[in-house]
């Protein structure tokens, strides 16, 4: 468990407050949480389809930020391809060589799993994509972003093309949205909160576990993390900064009722 001190908003907060000592909080990438945030990623291809689009059109390795459990690299490699996966959370990582050790040994030998910060990094080599998905470029601050875009640059091949999603926050659908998911083979239901209101640095997700009233007096273990609010335009400023240019805006199917997203294809300027 992972002491959290961020205050939860909403009704994440009041469900919490009424579970009193038998919430147990777990940040998102904690061992526990990993699990958890692992069958959410496996609950639809957002962004996936796109991104192959336009990695097949790039020759070269990819380099795969925060990869997380693999909801990106697994069908990077699907499609053939060299990836290095490069991830922090040491419980991400046990996930992603878990299904890398269940899968056909072409995929795993295609695949090289690295221990590392998607800020600072330093591979010695090059790729001819380097794709940081799922929104991920929002949980580094303004003070991470910089080490993430001259950490790219020294590993981008000439031609190459850095490849990073944002989403667009609608002040039209601010507040609290909530849902329910099924993860994957149907093994259990969660219900996930999320809250931002306009002019906030970050939205907060806050899961719990389907079926609270059957937990009796059971401890509950509850996941939260906060996502930064990183407008596509603030991005696309950032990386010219850096030294990239944006060659192309792809829009992104929505990942839920008030998310439009978009894919940002970057390329480092001569």
């Amino acid at each position: 468990m992972t002491t959290i001190t961020t205050t939860i908003p909403g009704r994440a907060g009041e469900l919490l407050a009424a579970l009193g000592d038998r919430a147990v909080l777990h940040d998102m990438y904690d061992p526990y949480g990993s699990q958890v945030y692992h069958g959410l990623s496996q609950h639809g291809d957002h962004e996936i389809r796109e991104l192959l689009g336009i990695i097949r059109q790039l020759p070269g390795p990819v380099l795969d930020l925060a990869a997380g459990s693999g909801r990106l690299t697994m069908p990077f490699l699907a499609m053939g391809r060299e990836v290095t996966a490069l991830e922090l959370s040491p419980s991400m990582l046990e996930l992603l060589s878990a299904r890398l050790d269940a899968g056909p040994a072409a995929l795993r030998e295609r695949c090289t799993v690295v221990p590392g910060d998607m800020s600072d990094f330093s591979l010695g080599r090059r790729f001819g994509a380097v794709v940081l998905g799922t929104t991920t470029v929002s949980l580094l601050d303004e003070a991470g972003r910089p080490g993430l875009y001259r950490s790219v640059r020294e590993h981008l091949a000439e031609g190459g093309r850095f490849l990073l999603s944002t989403v667009e926050m609608d002040a039209a659908r601010s507040g609290e949205n909530e849902a329910e998911m099924i993860v994957p083979a149907g093994e259990s239901t969660l219900r996930m909160f999320e809250y931002w209101a306009p002019g906030d640095a970050a939205r907060t997700v806050t899961v719990f576990p389907g079926g609270l009233d059957e937990c009796g007096e059971d401890e509950v273990h509850v996941c939260t993390t906060t996502i930064g609010v990183l407008p596509a335009d603030r991005l696309e400023a950032e990386l010219a900064e850096a030294g990239f240019a944006v060659r192309a805006r792809h829009p992104l199917p929505m990942a839920g009722v008030r998310h439009p997203s978009v894919l940002l294809e970057a390329e480092v300027i001569a």
